[in-house]
């Protein structure tokens, strides 16, 4: 789990300070390399490749929006939708925190890269080497 601590100004001026989760479980992982034509890491290795700016910038968005998430008061979920199925997502796109936290992911490979360890489960992150496909951007 990655956690992003975030201050930014509201929609009335009010200066917040807030924390972010994000992560992704094996299973998502897992249906996401198999959702994707070619699997998602080879996928991702060939837009990396063709400098693919804007492929890049999409593929890194919908990281973000599927990792986001909200951690139960037990600690024994990590939730991705309220309990109508809207997706937690949702709300967060729409804060100046995400315009922020998305900016600074999409224009620092530094950032970027511990924010895609940060996001997988530890035993897989270890095996992953994110730092050098996302370095490969600038």
């Amino acid at each position: 789990m990655f956690k992003i601590t975030e201050t930014y100004n509201d929609y009335n001026g009010v200066e917040r300070t807030e924390d972010f989760l994000f992560h992704l479980n094996k299973a998502e992982l897992m249906e996401m390399e198999l959702g994707t034509t070619g699997g998602l890491a080879e996928s991702i290795q060939k837009v990396v490749a063709a400098q693919d700016t804007p492929s890049i910038i999409k593929v890194f968005k919908d990281l973000v929006l599927k990792a986001y998430g909200v951690k139960s008061a037990d600690g024994k979920r990590f939730m991705k939708e309220d309990e109508n199925g809207r997706p937690y997502y949702k709300d967060f796109v729409e804060t100046e925190a995400y315009s922020q936290i998305f900016m600074r992911l999409s224009t620092d490979a530094d950032a970027a890269a511990k924010f895609v360890n940060g996001i997988m489960p530890a035993d897989l992150a270890k095996n992953i080497d994110q730092n050098a496909l996302l370095s490969q951007r600038n």
